[in-house]
C-alpha cells in the first residue's frame, strides 16, 4: 500500500474511533528523528580540574575547537546524536586582552563573569578568540570543527541573538558593504523605524549599583573596572529597561534591538496577508521580496546567510518570542530559499504564541519548556502526576512534531543537583517519554548522559547550573573525557552505566520508523481497567506501517510497579494485530520477556517494572 494511502486512511480511522490517536504529519522533510547534542567548546574540551571561583583561564583552563576532536564526534554521533548544538561560538564580551589581535578589550563593568554571556555577542562575523590555539585563525579554526563535525556524520547549529547585542557590539571583520549595528543611527531621537538600537537622548548610561556576590570579577581590580561604560546617549537594555541605569539584574550587558516597533508597540512594517499561516515558506519569501523591511531585518539576514555559507545547518535562535513574528518570517524563508534542510530552533516560552511562530514564523522547533519539561520535571520531583501528561499531548497535537523535548539545557539545573533530584537516575523514565512521545526532537546537554551535577560556586555562575560565564571544568564530563581520550575510561560504574543507557535509548529512538509514525496513549485506559497502575506509570504505542512499539514507563523511584496492561480492541483493530499470543523483549537493555494475549475483547500483557524502570517493547 502506498504510503500517502495509508496515512489517509489512518487518518480517517483515527478520527472516527480514537480521539487520542495521532497520525503521522505528512510535511515532516526527515525519515527519522532528530537527537540534539548541546555543547559548549569553552566547557567541553577542558581537562584542567582547578575550579577556582572567578578563575582565569590560565588557572581553571578553557576547552578550545580543536579540543573537540574526530574520536569526540565519533562517541558523541555513536551515542545516537544527529545534531551538535555549539554553545558560545560566536564572539561575545570577554575578560582578556585580545588587543595584540586587533580586538578591543572589553569593560569587566557591563560584562557578566570572567569568560563572558555567550548571549552578548560582540562582533557576528567571527568566533569567540578563547576557542582559539591561535586567535588570529580563530574562524579558520571554528571552520575545521565544521568540517570535523560533518565528517562524523553529524549537523551542526549554532545560535543567533537577534533581541540584543553586547552593549560594547563592534565588528571588525564584517564583509564588504556591511555595517555594524548602530553605525548609521540617528541618536537624537527615541526611535525611527531604521535605527538599530533604542536611545534615551540626553541622558549618560551608568553601571548598575553591584551588590556583593555580583561584584565585576568578583571585587578583583582591575584597569578597566571604575564603575564606569562610556555609552552616550544611553540605549535601552537587552530585556526592555529603558533606563539609564539599569538594575543588577536587568540585562545590563547587553542592548535591545529596534525591529520596527515604537515604544508605544505599534509595528512600522507590513503584515503578512491573511491566510499565510497556510503558505509555504516559497509565498512568504516572495512576499519579503518587494517589501521595505526595517534595517536590524536587513543585518540579520546577512548575519544567517554569511553563517549558511560557512557550512553551519541551522541555528537556535535565543528568546524569540521577543522579536516580532513578521520578522522570523522574512528571515526563516529566506534560509530555506537558501538551504532547504536548515534547522530552525526558536527559544520560547509562550504557549499562545507557539502556532503562530510555527506557521506564520516558519520555525521548524520550539522549546517545549513550559509544558512538557516542567511537567515532566515536577513528576520527577515528586510533585507532580503522570494523570497530566495525556492533557499537554493532545493539546499539542497538532504542532507535536515542531516541540522540542529536553531535561537539561544551560538554563536549566541539572537532574543530578539538588535544585532538581539530587540523583541523575531520577530522570530516566522523563528521559524516555521525553525521546519517544512524539516525532518532534529530543536534546541532551553535554553531561547529562554521565550524570553531572553542576556543582560549586563558580564565580558569576552559581551551583546548580554548569556555568556558561566562568572558566571551569565539569567534572563527571571529564572523568568521560579521561584527558582527551573520550573513551570514558575514568567514570565511575554507575556513570558508565547512566551513559550506556542514554545512547540505547537514542540509538533506539534515531533508528525506529514507529517513533516518525503515530501515537496511541494507553495511560488513561489502564488508570480506569487495570489494578495497581497508578498515577506515576505511563504508557503508550508508536506505530506505523513497519513497526510497533508498546512503551511502558514506572516514575515511582522506592516502589516496584506490578500490573496487568491491558489495550483496548479498537485500538488491536487500529494496528492489525491478529489474535494469539505474541512474545514481547525489551530493547532498553534488558532480558526481559513478556507475553501479550491479544482476542476479540483486546490485548493484555503482565508487566512488572522496577523502580524507575522503562520497557520499550516491539510488537511483532
Amino acid at each position: 500500500m502506498k504510503k500517502a494511502v495509508y496515512i489517509t486512511i489512518i487518518s480517517l480511522v483515527c478520527a472516527a474511533i480514537l480521539p487520542q490517536c495521532r497520525t503521522h504529519e505528512e510535511m515532516k522533510e526527515q525519515d527519522t528523528k532528530v537527537v540534539i547534542y548541546q555543547l559548549l567548546p569553552r566547557l567541553f574540551g577542558n581537562t584542567n580540574t582547578t575550579n577556582t571561583p572567578w578563575g582565569t583561564i590560565e588557572e581553571n583552563g578553557v576547552g578550545k575547537f580543536n579540543n573537540i576532536t574526530d574520536k569526540a564526534l565519533r562517541e558523541i554521533r555513536e551515542m545516537g546524536v544527529t545534531h551538535v548544538w555549539y554553545t558560545g561560538v560566536l564572539h561575545h564580551a570577554v575578560i582578556r586582552d585580545y588587543t595584540a589581535y586587533g580586538i578591543s578589550q572589553d569593560d569587566p563593568d557591563v560584562v557578566k563573569g570572567r569568560a563572558g554571556s555567550p548571549y552578548a555577542i560582540r562582533d557576528y562575523y567571527n568566533v569567540n578568540p578563547d576557542l582559539a590555539v591561535d586567535p588570529a585563525q580563530r574562524l579558520e579554526e571554528f571552520e575545521a570543527l565544521i568540517d570535523r563535525t560533518h565528517n562524523a556524520g553529524l549537523k551542526v547549529i549554532i545560535d543567533i541573538v537577534p533581541n540584543h547585542v553586547a552593549r560594547n557590539y563592534h565588528s571588525i571583520t564584517n564583509p564588504a558593504g556591511v555595517e555594524n549595528f548602530g553605525a548609521g543611527d540617528d541618536t537624537t531621537v527615541v526611535y525611527h523605524r531604521d535605527n538599530n538600537f533604542y536611545y534615551i537622548p540626553g541622558e549618560r548610561f551608568e553601571v548598575p549599583d553591584f551588590e556583593q556576590g555580583f561584584l565585576p570579577l568578583g571585587g578583583e581590580p582591575h584597569p578597566l573596572r571604575d564603575g564606569k561604560f562610556d555609552e552616550y546617549p544611553a540605549k535601552w537594555t537587552g530585556n526592555g529597561s529603558r533606563q539609564p541605569k539599569p538594575e543588577l539584574h536587568d540585562w545590563y550587558e547587553t542592548v535591545k534591538i529596534n525591529f520596527g516597533v515604537t515604544p508605544n508597540g505599534e509595528k512600522e512594517f507590513p503584515s503578512l496577508p491573511e491566510g499565510y499561516e497556510n503558505r509555504p515558506y516559497e509565498d512568504h519569501a516572495a512576499f519579503w521580496k518587494n517589501q521595505e523591511v526595517p534595517d536590524s531585518w536587513k543585518k540579520f539576514k546577512q548575519i544567517a546567510h554569511y553563517w549558511l555559507e560557512k557550512e553551519v545547518d541551522g541555528f537556535r535562535y535565543d528568546m524569540a518570542q521577543m522579536v516580532p513574528v513578521e520578522f522570523w518570517s522574512y528571515l526563516n524563508s529566506s534560509i530555506k530559499m537558501k538551504k532547504r534542510d536548515a534547522f530552525l530552533l526558536s527559544e520560547i516560552y509562550v504557549p499562545e504564541m507557539y502556532r503562530d511562530y510555527i506557521h506564520l514564523g516558519k520555525m521548524d522547533y520550539l522549546y517545549d519548556k513550559v509544558e512538557m519539561y516542567d511537567t515532566l520535571k515536577n513528576i520527577i520531583q515528586g510533585h507532580g502526576s503522570t494523570d497530566h501528561l495525556p492533557g499537554i499531548i493532545s493539546g499539542l497535537e497538532d504542532i507535536q512534531h515542531h516541540m522540542l523535548h529536553f531535561l537539561e539545557n544551560h538554563d536549566e539545573h541539572r537532574i543530578a543537583s539538588p535544585e532538581f533530584a539530587g540523583d541523575p537516575e531520577k530522570a530516566r523514565p522523563a528521559m524516555v517519554v521525553s525521546a519517544t512521545v512524539s516525532s518532534s526532537p529530543a536534546m541532551v546537554y553535554f553531561g547529562q548522559e554521565v550524570g553531572e551535577k553542576g556543582e560549586g560556586d563558580a564565580g558569576f555562575g552559581k551551583t546548580g547550573r554548569t556555568t556558561i560565564f566562568d572558566y571551569w571544568g565539569v567534572p563527571a564530563h571529564q572523568r568521560w573525557m579521561n584527558g582527551g581520550a573520550f573513551d570514558g575510561g575514568a567514570l565511575t560504574a554507575s556513570e558508565k552505566a547512566l551513559r550506556e543507557f542514554y545512547a540505547t535509548l537514542l540509538n533506539v529512538t534515531i533508528n525506529s520508523d514507529a517513533l516518525m509514525g503515530n501515537y496511541t496513549g494507553l495511560h488513561a485506559y489502564n488508570r480506569e481497567h487495570s489494578d495497581g497502575y497508578g498515577n506515576k506509570q505511563f504508557s503508550f504505542l508508536r506505530w506505523n506501517e513497519a513497526e510497533k512499539l508498546l512503551v511502558v514507563v514506572n516514575f515511582d523511584d522506592r516502589q516496584r510497579a506490578g500490573f496487568e496492561l491491558k489495550i483496548p480492541r479498537e485500538i488491536i483493530t487500529q494496528l492489525g494485530l491478529k489474535y494469539g499470543k505474541y512474545q514481547l523483549s525489551d530493547i532498553m537493555g534488558s532480558t526481559k520477556q513478556f507475553e501479550m494475549q491479544v482476542s476479540d475483547s483486546g490485548a493484555s500483557v503482565q508487566l512488572t517494572l522496577e523502580p524507575l524502570e522503562s520497557f520499550i517493547l516491539p510488537i511483532g
